[in-house]
């Protein structure tokens, strides 16, 4: 029903990207902004909370470790302030121009984060989630997985430098968002596709088509997979400079 609703009210495509820390979302989205811009299409990336000046702002917030003090009920709103923001200003005159529109982070980081994390109440979250998103939904969504322990996830996530807030808050607190992502997708499992992303990034991106090639249309695996198509695109967009500024995963 989401999909439908989606579908009537935009023209674009909404792809949202999940898991816990370093499961490898900058990259893959990196990579495949690359691959449909290759194909003709205007892709936008963005990330949650983030996207726009006033979200850029109160994710300085969030994440500062300075304010390890910040509760659980100010910590949601201020990722549902960041969202309302980010769905008003860009997403939805995105999607209404036909654009795709690929999204580091959206809803079920929230009931990860918020529910199984923190422990907020279920139908408090959604009921924050519906109000900020006002009807917009994702077409479908990636969540990534190592299937590494916690631990293991916060150290490649932190091998660029000092821990933000988020992830000193320790590993049992991860371990709980985890396992959270994994009950979204076992409710969702139309729209949620899990990808193990502990092979090679070519491995990784494969099947990440084979997981949205549906969407827009791909009639078989041997246009997709074109031998040849990824490499150069893999080797230009996983160096430094044509990063895009995202998240450390």
């Amino acid at each position: 029903m989401a999909d439908q609703d989606q579908q009537k009210k935009t023209a674009g495509i909404f792809i949202t990207f999940e898991g816990g820390d370093g499961a490898g979302k900058t990259t893959h989205i990196t990579f495949l902004a690359s691959c449909l811009r290759a194909m003709g299409h205007e892709v936008i990336c963005l990330r949650e909370p983030g996207g726009t000046s006033v979200g850029e702002d109160l994710r300085a917030i969030v994440l500062d470790p300075k304010n390890a003090g910040l509760c659980a009920e100010s910590e949601l709103l201020i990722y549902e302030a960041a969202r309302a923001q980010i769905i008003r200003e860009v997403i939805i005159p995105a999607l209404a121009r036909g654009a795709v529109v690929l999204l580091d982070r959206f809803y079920d980081s929230t009931i990860a984060y918020q529910v199984y994390g923190r422990g907020l109440p279920m139908s408090f979250v959604r009921q924050a989630n519906s109000f900020a998103c006002q009807g917009v939904h994702p077409c479908r969504t990636i969540l990534l997985t190592t299937g590494a322990s916690a631990e293991e996830g916060l150290e490649r996530a932190t091998h660029h430098g000092d821990a933000d807030r988020l992830e000193q808050a320790g590993t049992s607190f991860h371990a709980r968002v985890n396992n959270g992502f994994l009950a979204i997708a076992a409710e969702n499992p139309e729209r949620i596709r899990v990808v193990n992303s502990s092979g090679t990034k070519d491995e990784t991106a494969r099947a990440i088509f084979t997981q949205i090639k549906d969407i827009f249309g791909w009639g078989s695996d041997s246009f997709v997979w074109k031998e040849g198509f990824f490499d150069p695109i893999l080797q230009r967009d996983t160096s430094e400079k044509a990063r895009i500024d995202l998240s450390e995963d």
